[in-house]
């Protein structure tokens, strides 16, 4: 057996394993593409499902609040306004916060991205 016999069968040895190890390496990215993928569907269709269902929760809490501020009042449009003006309140709280609000959903989204 020749020098150059035996560097022909390493070097179609070795091309047969890099061959291998690219396919490989090819299903793992597909299959962590598919994962990540699958996270951001299930996060986002969990969210609006959630947050519709609370929307519409605090919806009816605000009527009846201002229903019931109007009764204590005497009058259903100080009601209104109060309730108004108190989720206006919130929007501004939460807008003075929203640097906070930012680091916490990225905190939360880097966990779910980076550890599954």
């Amino acid at each position: 057996m020749s020098i150059f016999d035996s560097l022909k069968k390493k070097s179609a040895h070795v091309t047969d394993a890099g061959e291998t190890y690219f396919e490989k390496t090819q299903e793992y990215y597909k299959l962590k593409i598919f994962q990540q993928v699958t996270i951001s569907v299930s996060l986002v269709a969990k969210a609006l499902i959630i947050g519709g269902l609370t929307a519409i929760g605090l919806l009816f809490l605000a009527f009846a609040l201002a229903l019931a501020i109007g009764n204590w009042l005497d009058s259903a449009s100080l009601g209104y306004v109060t309730v108004g003006a108190l989720f206006v309140l919130m929007a501004f709280i939460l807008y003075l916060k929203r640097a906070v609000i930012n680091g916490i959903i990225i905190k939360k989204l880097a966990d779910k991205f980076f550890d599954a």
